[in-house]
Parts: C-alpha cells; sequence; structure tokens
C-alpha cells in the first residue's frame, strides 16, 4: 500500500468542483494510506471561510464539508510533533512553516506529499532532499 501527505490544496478538491478534482479523488479510491499535520483542519476551514466571504458557499455547506472531512480516513500527525523539522526544512528551502509541516512529515514518513499548490511545487520540486517527496496532483498513480 502507498502512502502519501495531502496538504489543503488537495482535500479541498474532494469537496468543491476545482481544476484536479479528479485527481484528488484517486487519492481516496487507489488504495493509498493518507497523512497529513493536523493543520489541514484549520487551512481548509480557512479556504472555505474564503468561500463564504465572496458568498460562493453557505456557511451551512461549509460546516458540511468540515463534519464531512472528519470522516475521511486520514491519519492525523500533531503539528508540534513536525515543528523542529519543518523550521528546519522552512529555512533551508525559504519556505513558509505551513508547507514545511506537510513537507516536514513526508520526509519523516519516507512518502510524498501531493499537492495542487503550483507555487509550492514548483519552489521545491528540485531541491535535495525534498525532490523525491513531492508529487504534482496529476501525477497521483491510479493504484495505491
Amino acid at each position: 500500500m502507498s502512502r502519501f501527505v495531502v496538504d489543503a490544496s488537495v482535500a479541498i478538491k474532494w469537496y468543491l468542483p476545482e481544476p484536479n478534482s479528479a485527481d484528488a479523488d484517486r487519492l481516496l479510491n487507489n488504495g493509498s494510506q493518507l497523512l497529513a499535520p493536523d493543520l489541514l483542519f484549520p487551512e481548509v476551514g480557512n479556504i472555505l471561510w474564503k468561500r463564504v466571504m465572496r458568498s460562493e458557499l453557505t456557511v451551512h455547506k461549509a460546516q458540511v464539508i468540515l463534519r464531512a472531512l472528519e470522516t475521511l480516513p486520514l491519519t492525523l500527525r500533531p503539528a508540534d510533533d513536525l515543528s523542529e523539522n519543518a523550521m528546519t526544512v522552512a529555512c533551508s528551502l525559504k519556505r513558509s512553516f505551513y508547507d514545511s509541516l506537510y513537507l516536514a512529515l513526508a520526509l519523516m514518513a519516507d512518502c510524498r506529499l501531493v499537492t495542487a499548490d503550483k507555487k509550492l511545487f514548483d519552489a521545491v520540486k528540485d531541491a535535495a532532499p525534498i525532490k523525491k517527496h513531492i508529487l504534482w496532483i496529476e501525477d497521483v498513480p491510479v493504484s495505491g
């Protein structure tokens, strides 16, 4: 069974129609083990809040999505367990601490972070030792 870390840019696609939503769905359907730092929930919540503020989503729908996210087969890791490694990653790659929590988890779990955040992906795709731990969402395998 393959393992992947997922970030909020992927998780939101499970609930809202966006480009690459079908690619994100493959992660739920290919038998992979999915990991994320517990930061995932506040980040998805913030994305939903922005959509509500732009009148693209109702508060009720945002709450339904948050409840649904809680039921997914995700293994969450506390951010405080990742923070020291995340700070090292953040400083060495000049990435935000938030992004680096996901990257640190991928490094620690020796798997790949799947992201739909093009800015993040482009910034680290060639950086050692991260390059073997990052995967663009369109490249998610069909089977885990």
